[in-house]
């Protein structure tokens, strides 16, 4: 009876248990059930849109043209950069092409639509000519993708990953230095532009990006492939197209800078530098000058693309964001200025160099700004051939080539003096040749008593002379070596206070290539004695320019600029505005006073007649300060200044290296009534004050 009772206890234990863990199973079950139905929920519904998303990112490819690029204007409103329509072919390449494919469609682009070979860059053609040797020999051949201008090193080193991620830039930086024109002649005419088609076609074949292969085709071969185009898959017309022009022709050029082609894409260069800026390999950039300082503001925003593929392996495109044009820039240039200034100083040079007594005189600059904040007003250069009398333009010389100041810096050195208490306002000096250690240190000629002023006026060297003895606490005896304390502590100072104006140091004017000067390591005594009179350190005719604006803003230092402000396309809505930005300001007991000696003695330069007679009798007021800087055999010819004298709105400088021969016969410094007088009267004419 025990017995049977305990087996039924047993029995609705084990049911109980059953139960239990049946409760359970369908409670788990349930949950499972009710969490996949809301996952799918959340998939199908919430994340419907993201999902899809990232379906079309597995299944599609995103494909960015370039927005057509702001045009940039001088300060008047004209067009110094302008972008006009251009039709172009471009190619999206379809699915599994092969090498034949390429090269067939290559062929009969260049059949029906010919390619000026005009228009092709050296490095349009020592790519084609890379190609031409892939496609024409076999791997194990030793001209195979030209690789027998390579060194077996070279070959081997490429080979084995020695030159890391680097390599493809290597090896082609390698052979486009080495393909000459005698290589070239290995391809003909036809197989030319046909590699340079194939290269334009495949360059971005992996990527699915759109690639020009064609710019600025005309209506009938616009009308052609329209008409033909299942005869050309994956050629399109881009009607939206467009192409940089520059209306004023070299006029500035050097400055404006350039543009890639739709066909080059990003340049060499640059590659990894706009890459890392989020730009794609097939876009127009700025490759030199403002094209390149200002190129997000002028780049716009590019039209985006989903591209896919049909079942015959051609590209659809959906366009999902429109091109925004790139914003337009505003230079301070002013372009009619430019114009005179650029006409003068190519026919001075064209006039004087190579002649008589100017047989090394080859270049020739002048720079213009308002010294109140920087802007920059004109800027101009040109070099020459001296053979061939070929000129080339070269305004960017202004800050990226350097010149001896010679005597234009003695501003500098009588504040300098007038500021460490060696010389007094007014004091005089007698101006005749000193004897140091047997040698004759002089002025252009002896000019008797004269202060600081008058030294001014007439260049003497001997008052600059003492004013760099006296800095250095030394003393001169004649017909004794000049003993001083401390020669590189007291070059040291000098060289404090001439870039305290500028000179010497980079401007930071808006524009790449700038370079910040030489400065020499010579520390002999006699060395005092030639930087205090422009005969030591080198600046840029820029440096020169921000010295003397220096002068005429009263001790303000403002940083040159060329840019200054952005606009909407086709609106006057301003979206960003350059504030003049000061680099530095003369301070000091008395700066004001010394600096006012100064310019009264740059005044004194050009009313006595120093400077010209052109400029003297400007009703304006010029107020400046002539160098003549001795290159071994030759004289550099400098002139700084700036007007009106008493409320100065520009300030200029001109530089004529090597102009002269040096000699006590020396030629007529061309930077005063020659060049300088003659660019100051269209600024007055321009803005009469």
């Amino acid at each position: 009876m025990f017995k049977r009772k305990k087996r039924k206890m047993e029995n609705k234990s084990i049911n109980e248990t059953i139960t239990s863990r049946i409760i359970v199973l369908a409670l788990v079950i349930f949950i499972s059930f009710t969490a996949i139905i809301g996952r799918l929920f959340t998939i199908q519904v919430i994340q419907h849109d993201s999902y899809v998303e990232k379906k079309d990112d597995y299944t599609s490819i995103r494909q960015y043209v370039s927005a057509p690029r702001g045009q940039i204007y001088d300060r008047n409103g004209n067009v110094l950069a302008k972008t006009v329509v251009s039709h172009n072919i471009t190619y999206t390449s379809p699915q599994n092409m092969s090498v034949d494919d390429y090269l067939l469609y290559a062929q009969r682009i260049v059949e029906v639509f010919g390619l000026d070979e005009d228009e092709l860059t050296e490095r349009d053609k020592k790519e084609a000519f890379i190609t031409y040797r892939t496609l024409n020999y076999s791997y194990t051949d030793s001209k195979y993708a030209a690789k027998d201008l390579l060194t077996d090193k070279e070959n081997e080193e490429y080979a084995n990953g020695s030159w890391g991620a680097n390599a493809e830039s290597i090896r082609y930086g390698l052979l486009y230095n080495r393909i000459k024109e005698e290589h070239l002649k290995e391809m003909s005419d036809k197989d030319l532009k046909t590699c340079v088609i194939y290269q334009r076609m495949v360059a971005n074949a992996s990527t699915g990006q759109e690639n020009v292969v064609l710019e600025d085709v005309d209506d009938d071969a616009v009308s052609y492939l329209v008409e033909h185009k299942t005869e050309f898959p994956g050629f399109e017309v881009d009607f939206g197209g467009w192409k940089r022009e520059y209306p004023y022709g070299e006029c500035l050029s050097d400055v404006l800078g350039n543009v890639s082609t739709s066909t080059e894409g990003l340049p060499e260069a640059y590659y990894s530098y706009y890459i890392q800026k989020g730009y794609q390999s097939n876009a127009s950039v700025g490759t030199s000058g403002l094209e390149f300082q200002y190129n997000d503001l002028l780049a716009g925003t590019s039209e985006e693309s989903i591209i896919t593929y049909d079942s015959n392996g051609l590209a659809h495109k959906e366009v999902v964001r429109s091109a925004v044009k790139g914003y337009d820039i505003y230079l301070s240039i002013d372009i009619e200025l430019q114009q005179t200034m650029d006409e003068t100083v190519k026919s001075v040079l064209q006039e004087y160099a190579g002649t008589e007594r100017r047989e090394n005189f080859k270049s020739l600059f002048m720079c213009m700004m308002d010294p109140n904040d920087g802007s920059m007003l004109a800027l101009s250069g040109y070099q020459i051939d001296l053979d061939t009398k070929e000129l080339t333009y070269y305004a960017s010389g202004n800050y990226t080539s350097l010149v001896n100041p010679g005597s234009s810096i003695k501003g500098a050195t009588v504040y300098m003096g007038l500021m460490e208490g060696v010389i007094q306002p007014g004091e005089v000096i007698v101006d005749k040749t000193m004897n140091i250690a047997g040698e004759e240190f002089s002025s252009y000629e002896e000019h008797g008593p004269v202060d600081d002023i008058k030294a001014l006026q007439v260049s003497s060297n001997v008052y600059m002379f003492n004013i760099a003895i006296r800095l250095a606490k030394g003393s001169y005896i004649e017909g004794e070596p000049l003993v001083v304390n401390d020669v590189p502590g007291t070059l040291n100072l000098m060289r404090k206070y001439y870039t305290s104006f500028g000179l010497g140091n980079l401007t930071g004017i808006d524009v790449p290539g700038e370079v910040a000067g030489y400065q020499s390591v010579n520390t002999l005594a006699g060395m005092l004695l030639n930087y205090s009179i422009g005969q030591y350190d080198m600046y840029t005719p820029i440096q020169l320019l921000e010295y003397v604006s220096t002068i005429a803003s009263s001790g303000s230092t403002y940083k040159p600029r060329l840019y200054s402000y952005a606009t909407e396309v086709n609106s006057n809505q301003v979206v960003e505005v350059y504030e003049k930005e000061l680099r530095n300001r003369l301070t000091g007991d008395k700066s004001d006073e010394y600096l006012n000696r100064v310019q009264e003695g740059f005044r004194a330069c050009v009313s006595s007649g120093n400077c010209g007679s052109e400029l003297k009798e400007m009703e304006q007021g010029v107020a400046g300060k002539t160098g003549t800087a001795e290159v071994g055999e030759w004289t550099t010819a400098i002139f700084v200044g700036y007007a009106p004298y008493e409320n100065p709105s520009v300030a200029f400088a001109c530089a004529a290296p090597t102009s002269s021969i040096n000699s006590q016969e020396v030629s007529k410094n061309l930077c005063t009534d020659t060049v300088t007088a003659k660019v100051l009267k269209k600024y007055f004419e321009l803005y009469p004050q």
